[in-house]
């Protein structure tokens, strides 16, 4: 599965980024709606993740401008805001859904899965065929009860196959949906992948080539192996090494953008110490209602939700003291 991730902040787009790859989901990354409207109109996702305050223009102008275009590819938009007119706007605007700031990660990941399942109202929870099972909410494989470790590449074509069982997907089809936009190997890096997971899979008991060769046209299953109904049950996930492992990442992410942050709650500070004399710029007033909205959307994905709260607080000071200004002038 393809995501296209628009997100301005480094350190919270490398969080979601990371998370989303551990669950083998290939992300492109943009950092600005311009860029964003070229990756969406070059390339094709199954999903796009958005951030409404983007540099400019907003999210819901992105959301609008691409159901404009024709484009139907499911938007999860991520607001600092909670607000019911914000969310009708956002809905209207064309988001499909949305998450307030700061969020949970499997809150987000339930999210995506569940609007990945509304855009194929087809796709079973758990996909099966010939004996080859793959369980999307865990990311788990097996065969015939064996469990299968495969690479995120092995495990992403598994998967596309298994969700479109009966097409036939070239070399140059598989590199535009399995590798992002600035990383793209050459037609031998697929054969190459393919190649090692037919081994995996023929060493877990496989018969034959489950994955076929259509000659002159590219991959697909083998139409001979009879497909399996998909299972109405999913197993309960074991989730505590996922876990461990993702929080052992926010502490490595954490210190190499605490600087960065650092440098933020700076600003704050010395916005603050201006305004109780009385001689806050406009200026620096602005700069720093930007860096309190920066710091409330993502210090709490870091477990700093003190931090986070304070700033919110911070920031709709800032903001209603922007609007009585205006009101003077």
């Amino acid at each position: 599965m393809k995501i296209l991730l628009i997100e301005d902040n480094q350190g919270f787009g490398e969080i979601v980024r990371d998370t989303l790859s551990r669950q083998h989901y290939l992300v492109d990354m943009a950092t600005d709606v311009e860029m964003g409207l070229e990756l969406a109109v070059w390339f094709e996702y199954d999903l796009i993740l958005l951030d409404f305050l983007l540099p400019e223009t907003d999210g819901i102008q992105f959301c609008q401008k691409r159901r404009q275009e024709g484009d139907t590819t499911p938007i999860l938009l991520m607001t600092a805001q909670d607000s019911t007119a914000l969310v009708v706007k956002a809905l209207d605007g064309g988001a499909d859904d949305y998450l307030v700031k700061p969020f949970d990660l499997e809150e987000l990941l339930a999210k995506i899965r569940a609007l990945l399942r509304r855009g194929n109202l087809s796709l079973p929870p758990v996909m099966e065929w010939g004996g080859l099972r793959l369980e999307p909410s865990n990311c788990k494989v097996s065969y015939k009860g064996q469990s299968l470790r495969l690479t995120a590449k092995e495990y992403g074509l598994l998967e596309l196959f298994l969700r479109n069982p009966h097409r036939i997907f070239s070399q140059s089809c598989l590199l535009e949906t399995l590798w992002s936009f600035d990383a793209v190997p050459s037609e031998s890096t697929v054969r190459t992948h393919i190649k090692s997971l037919r081994q995996k899979l023929k060493k877990a008991g496989a018969t034959g080539d489950l994955i076929e060769t259509v000659y002159g046209l590219g991959y697909r299953f083998n139409q001979n192996v009879n497909q399996q109904f998909p299972s109405k049950t999913v197993q309960k996930q074991h989730k505590s090494d996922q876990k461990n492992a993702v929080e052992e990442r926010l502490v490595t992410i954490w210190q190499q953008q605490k600087p960065q942050y650092l440098g933020r709650v700076e600003v704050l500070s010395e916005a603050v110490k201006a305004m109780i004399a009385g001689s806050c710029s406009a200026k620096l007033r602005a700069e720093a209602e930007n860096e309190a909205h920066t710091l409330a959307s993502s210090l709490g994905i870091f477990g700093l939700v003190e931090g986070s709260r304070q700033s919110r607080e911070i920031e709709q000071i800032l903001v209603a003291q922007e609007k009585q200004s205006r009101g003077k002038i």
